[in-house]
């Protein structure tokens, strides 16, 4: 009786353990290659308060920050420490939200015509902290640190602070890696934070539609990526000149972005090769113009460029 016990206890075991490693790193449970269940990444405090956006018009740069406690010999401050502000009008116990007007010094396009959408949709700010008012009395006021994403530098701007809904959990789904388009409200991811260009879980992205276009904090948004986008890719296209095929085979295939016609050999359509699901995004704050994202999962690299579509399953 005690042997088939400790019998049955092993095969238990046994059986929790490859259930266990059917769980694939990044939140993947292997199903199969076409609708793998997808456990999002719930947005935390921090990915709320220092996502950043792009805004249509410039903010008001009346209030900054002048300095610190140890000014000169100190230009970067952070979590605990006092900074100086300029600017008038602060009142103890305010709370301010610290950000930063960006530019790119490297002026890449990650895809055509980038700089120009960019241009077009505002200007991009990071979210550096948040402060509150010690004291008012003086010409500056003085204020300490409560929060840092990034340390705070003379210059950076001061806005009043506004709390942010937080975002509700979301239940493991089922990811259709080919879904056709299904009609919804469509975009384009036109920067990632930091300026970056290859994103994957946890990372935020600005999008260029807001809510002008019905868009909604916690709405999600499936990230998709057709082929064409990779035949325009100057990285990336030259895969499609690279040979394909084997030595002993007679004739030989070519990847084309239109279709035509060929005497010899099977032409492939970039454009009619199904276009693939990378991700989701999750709707952190909106715009009338714009939005921030951030990607909650991710099957593969997401780039700036890559489209987005509405997906409301829930």
């Amino acid at each position: 009786m005690k042997k088939t016990g400790l019998l049955l206890l092993l095969l238990v075991t046994a059986a929790a353990a490859q259930q266990a490693d059917s769980t694939a790193p990044g939140g993947i449970i292997a199903t199969n290659g076409n609708v793998p269940v997808a456990r999002y990444q719930t947005p935390t405090s921090a990915d709320l308060y220092c996502a950043g956006f792009i805004s249509k018009e410039r903010i008001p740069d009346a209030k900054y920050v002048s300095g610190g406690l140890q000014t000169p010999n100190t230009t970067k401050f952070t979590n605990g420490e006092m900074v100086y502000l300029s600017g008038g009008g602060y009142q103890q116990g305010q709370e301010f939200t610290i950000v930063r007007e960006l530019r790119d010094v490297n002026e890449y396009e990650f895809f055509e015509g980038q700089r120009r959408l960019i241009n077009n949709s505002g200007h991009p700010y990071s979210e550096v902290g948040r402060v509150r008012i010690l004291d008012a009395r003086n010409r500056n006021a003085v204020a300490e640190v409560e929060f840092s994403c990034d340390p705070i530098n003379p210059g950076d701007v001061a806005v009043p602070f506004v709390e942010k809904a937080p975002i509700a959990f979301h239940p493991p789904v089922h990811l259709d890696r080919f879904v056709p388009p299904n009609g919804k409200l469509t975009g384009r991811i036109l920067l990632g934070k930091d300026f970056d260009g290859t994103l994957g879980t946890g990372g935020k992205v600005y999008l260029n539609f807001g809510s002008n276009q019905g868009t909604k904090v916690g709405d999600y948004f499936r990230a998709v990526r057709p082929y064409n986008l990779d035949l325009k890719d100057p990285v990336d296209s030259l895969s499609f000149k690279a040979s394909t095929s084997e030595d002993t085979q007679k004739n030989l295939p070519t990847f084309e972005a239109k279709r035509w016609t060929r005497t010899k050999g099977p032409n492939i359509h970039v454009a009619d090769l199904p276009r693939r699901a990378v991700g989701e995004v999750v709707i952190l704050t909106v715009s009338p113009t714009t939005s921030t994202g951030m990607i909650v999962f991710a099957l593969e690299d997401i780039h700036p460029g890559d489209a987005v579509e509405l997906d409301e399953q829930q």
